[in-house]
């Protein structure tokens, strides 16, 4: 299960917000997002490049760090 490091999470809200921003992924399913760790882990169901994870995520005013 690949485990990502955001950056710049605070609230409940940034938690639903990056849940459903990995949600909407093609590929990727089953999001969990650790706000105290600062990182969400999610499966695969096909090949997501890394590229088009940072972007759904910096697209929401995240960084992966």
């Amino acid at each position: 299960m690949p485990t990502i490091k955001i950056k710049g999470m605070s609230c409940a809200h940034c938690v639903a917000s990056v849940t459903k921003a990995l949600s909407d992924v093609n590929g990727i399913k089953d999001v969990h997002v650790n706000l105290t760790e600062g990182t969400a882990t999610f499966l695969q169901t096909k090949e997501v490049p890394a590229e088009a994870i940072r972007r759904a995520i910096q697209k929401i005013g995240f960084e992966v760090v």
